[in-house]
């Protein structure tokens, strides 16, 4: 097996999980090929050559993944994210093990699904994603959280969202597949792959594999109008599937423009491009190949 490697050191703790796997990986006749940044280094420039491996290894974040994503979008490369960054949600919403042999087992195994990607651009620039996008208070969550996210990890983000009680408030405009909507609330979030923080999940009706994003306008007149919700999502985790509550919005589709009065900050897989509303954002219909577990081939592969 010819195995690249991108490994993002300044992801998470720095715990070098990645290199356990790389000693359980090695085999007679294999070559592997590790490739470094520290952010210093555009990571899209390590993929290059991408189609000359069997398979892309991404040790990073959800932010590092799906910059490497995006850029081998279309290209049915088979990439396993190797989850070494702070909230790690790709991995979770993939149903993939954390530990090193485990990977390694289900790298060997090859099993592929190919997942959507999101497609968002503001500002004259664009950018790809694989779980969600959005503007607004999930942004400066996002941003409140980077001091404190090597220390605390994914408690980091509940803390910025308790002291960020009384988030901005916008007019939100939305246009979804040529239909228009107005609301007012505190951000919207363009969702593919639907757990955050927590195994919460945030919709219940995103499927990554559908070409559709779950559009979710966040209503709210504060932080705390927004706990319904919360509890709405933990109770999806026993089956009983209840409805979000006035607090959230749900729309669906595939070509989202969004305009804001005052703008929303704008936030793609936890990365903070410094650019506000508005956006625009497509679906990248199965751009992704990734290695998946068998509780993943289980749970998307029909």
């Amino acid at each position: 097996m010819k195995l690249l490697i991108v490994n993002n050191i300044s992801s998470g703790i720095g715990d070098g999980a990645i290199y356990d796997y790389l000693r359980v990986m090695a085999a007679d006749g294999d070559e592997t090929c590790i490739r470094n940044t520290d952010g210093t280094t555009d990571v899209t420039s390590l993929v290059s050559d991408a189609r000359d491996f069997d398979a892309v290894v991404v040790a990073g974040g959800d932010g590092t993944m799906a910059a490497v994503a995006y850029k081998l979008a279309g290209m049915k490369v088979p990439i396993l994210p190797f989850p070494a960054g702070t909230a790690n949600l790709l991995a979770n919403n993939l149903l993939s093990p954390f530990e090193p042999h485990a990977l390694a087992k289900m790298t060997r195994a090859m099993n592929t699904l190919d997942f959507d990607l999101g497609e968002i651009r503001a500002g004259g620039k664009t950018f790809g994603f694989g779980i969600m996008a959005g503007a607004g208070y999930d942004a400066k969550i996002m941003h409140d959280a980077q001091p404190s996210k090597k220390l605390l990890g994914a408690i980091a983000y509940f803390q910025a969202a308790v002291s960020n009680a009384m988030p901005q408030k916008s007019h939100i405009v939305l246009d979804i597949d040529g239909t228009r909507y107005e609301s007012e609330g505190l951000g919207i979030l363009l969702v593919n792959f639907s757990r955050i923080q927590f195994e919460i999940p945030l919709t219940h009706e995103a499927q990554p594999r559908d070409g559709m994003f779950d559009v979710v306008v966040l209503k709210a007149q504060n932080a705390f109008e927004l706990i319904p919700a919360l509890i709405a999502g933990i109770r999806d985790r026993d089956g009983e599937f209840p409805d979000r509550t006035g607090s959230m919005e749900i729309h669906s589709g595939r070509h989202v423009v969004a305009q804001a009065d005052p703008p929303l900050d704008i936030q793609y897989d936890g990365e903070l491009p410094g650019l506000t509303t508005p956006f625009e954002a497509r679906v990248l219909d199965g751009a992704a190949r990734l290695i998946v577990s068998d509780a993943c081939l289980e749970a998307f592969g029909k």
